[in-house]
């Protein structure tokens, strides 16, 4: 039976976890990867891979990452922590950030694919 308690206890774990937040998530975007570096789930970094760091999603999460100001989009996969820089919600490997179409910086929209 589903009482009030239960829901108050999985919207707890889904805010402290990052589960389902990702969804409606938008921020800014950088690029990350320093080449053979070890990453926070202890895979080697590799700048031409489709992965990203995010805060809270767990590792092996797949995430749809949408350039809002060109509509460019990559499914990347999380395999590290950050950024830890107020405002930004991921970092991008070189190669996402190329196949969204910028350099530095960009604002994007994340969706979690299930």
């Amino acid at each position: 039976m589903v009482n009030k308690t239960t829901i108050c206890f999985a919207m707890a774990c889904a805010m402290l976890f990052g589960i389902g937040k990702a969804e409606a998530q938008s921020g800014i975007a950088s690029i990350y990867s320093y080449k053979g570096s070890p990453t926070a789930s202890g895979e080697r970094a590799h700048p031409a891979g489709l992965t990203a760091a995010h805060r809270s999603l767990p590792f092996g999460t797949k995430v749809r990452v949408t350039n809002r100001r060109n509509g460019h989009s990559v499914v990347v996969r999380i395999n590290d922590r950050g950024p830890f820089i107020r405002g930004r919600v991921i970092d991008v490997t070189p190669a996402a950030a190329n196949a969204l179409g910028f350099s530095g910086l960009a604002p994007v929209a994340l969706a979690v694919l299930r």
